[in-house]
Formats: C-alpha cells, structure tokens, sequence
C-alpha cells in the first residue's frame, strides 16, 4: 500500500510579493499571494515576515488540508544578512504550525529548486542578477547580486537603464534608436525622462519594466537595442564563470523573468556555451527548492537552510 504524500506549506516571501502554496506531494493543493516586505533582516522583520505570512495563508481556499502539515519551507528576502533572525522566523513558524519549519534565501532556494539538491550554478536573471554555485562540499560560491548602485550588472534594471540612456543619447545626437519611440509612452519628450525616473516609488524596478521593450526592439533589428543585450549576455556570461570557478564541468540553470524571453535566453545560452558552460534545464523554482528543504534534511546546501531547531523525529 502506497504512504500517504506529505502536506507542506512553501512560501516565497519577497519584497515584492509573498506567494504561499499548500502541497501534497507534487499536487498543488491551493495557492495565495499579496505583496511583499522590506527583509527578515530588518528591526523586527521575523515578526513582520511571519504576520505577513499568516496573512497569506488565511487568503488559501477553505477547505484545504492545512491541519494535517507536515512540514513548512519559506524561502525569504533579507535571510543571507542574518543568520540569527531567520532561525527565529524558523521557530515562529514551527510553534504556530507544530511541524518542522526551515527557512531559505530565495537564490539559495532558487538554486536548490532548479537543480534539485545537486551541486551546480543557478544564474537568477530579474530586476536584479545573481549566479549561485554550491559545490560538491556544499559551500556556497556567488557572483554579483549587489544592489542596483554596486552590481546586478546584466539584469533586467541594467537592460532597461542602458535603454533609457540610449534615448537620451540619441537626443543629444547620437546613435538613433526605435527606443525613442517607445519611451514616448512614458514621457513627450526624453529631456523629461529623469524627472519621470524621480518620481517613482521604485526606480529600479520601473527600468526593469523598460527592458522588455529593449528586448522587442532588438529582436525587430534595431542595433542600439541589440548592442545592449549582446554586452548584457557578455556580462552575465562572466557572472557565470566567476560563480564557476575552478569548475571542471561548469554548468548552468537559467532562472528568472528575463530568461523567460526566448530571444534574449538564445543569445545567452549561445554566449555561455562559448565558454565552455553546459546550459541545463531547471528542474523547479524557489518554490520547489523552499518544498525540498522542508522534506528532505542532509542536502548539500545544509549549512545555508536555517531550521526551527527542535530535534524532530524522522
């Protein structure tokens, strides 16, 4: 007779959602989201991220099986800058649920998700751009991933700042672009572009949202656009190596919204190999990386999974 497959509940609690899932097994049982919050990091972020998360939980269809959880895996923004609060987000959880409770950074989770526990480098392509390696020891090597002002070099914000400075460009006379057209829906004329940067609430994020229009105008020829996606797979190409290291057989698993566009991950792919990187399909997201550290104890990636600490039965 087969067992029965465990319940656990996973989140992907970021800044700029929270998802949470109830499974069984590989069925998704029901999901819920709203928005997101600054890091577990911050004054009072466990509590804030467990409020946030019990929130979404009670947005789950009733009726679900909740009661018969077996185990909780939360991957969260702000767990790499500290150790201490994520462990009390652990036991938060594990004291409310009554089950075993780990918690995750999302590029550790990401990369757990996309290679299902094995060694290997997971490159995160969104708003921002971080390449993650846990080696054969399980120790973890990372290559950018540093803010908008220091790093993310190659990612959707850079994608969509580069386009921007491309049209201010063209209007000081340089290089035309079609992209002048297209920030013609955001703004009447270029000269207003920065004070239409100033006056949002993420400036970050709102040149990401430019990207795919970069994206589009490279992919119809234009070569303003296509120079900027060709240094951007250039640039993450070497993100990858450096995650790599001395990797006999680097290899790589695309993740993230920018990814999602076949032209640009076609070039990308093209660039990686090369260098000699193998391209691999992922296997899962952050979601399925925060299920397996729920389940699954003695990965690899163990010393980066922070647990409630209660010594639970097997």
């Amino acid at each position: 007779m087969e067992s029965p497959k465990e319940v656990v509940l996973v989140a992907d609690v970021g800044k700029s959602r929270c998802r949470v899932e109830l499974r069984r097994g590989d069925e998704l049982l029901g999901a819920a989201d709203q928005h997101g919050f600054p890091g577990v990091h911050v004054e009072n972020g466990p509590t804030q991220a467990f409020d946030l998360l019990l929130e979404t939980v009670s947005l789950l269809p009733p009726g679900l099986p909740v009661s018969t959880l077996t185990g909780i895996g939360a991957a969260v923004a702000g767990v790499e800058a500290s150790a201490e609060k994520s462990r009390e987000l652990a036991t938060m959880l594990s004291k409310r649920f009554g089950v075993p409770a780990a918690v995750l950074s999302d590029a550790t989770a990401a990369q757990l998700g996309a290679l299902q526990g094995a060694p290997g480098t997971t490159l995160i392509v969104g708003t921002g751009a971080v390449a993650f390696r846990f080696d054969q020891a399980g120790m973890l090597h990372r290559a950018d991933g540093w803010g908008p002002y220091l790093g993310d070099q190659g990612s959707g914000r850079w994608i969509g700042q580069r386009g921007l400075q491309a049209v201010l460009e063209a209007h000081d006379g340089g290089p035309s672009t079609s992209l002048s057209a297209a920030a013609g829906a955001l703004v009447e004329s270029p000269e207003q572009l920065p004070g239409w940067l100033a006056e949002q609430e993420n400036p970050y994020r709102a040149m990401a949202r430019f990207a795919p229009l970069v994206l589009q105008a490279a992919e119809a020829g234009d070569a303003v656009a296509h120079g900027i996606i060709g240094e951007a797979c250039r640039i993450l190409t070497r993100t990858v190596q450096l995650a790599c290291g001395e990797d006999p057989s680097p290899r790589v698993a695309l993740l993230g919204g920018v990814v999602s566009s076949e032209f640009f991950a076609g070039l990308l792919r093209k660039s990686l190999a090369s260098a000699g990187i193998e391209v691999v399909a992922p296997l899962g997201d952050g979601l399925d990386g925060a299920a397996l550290a729920a389940t699954r104890r003695g990965l690899i990636q163990e010393r980066y999974i922070h647990r409630d600490g209660t010594n639970w039965p097997d």
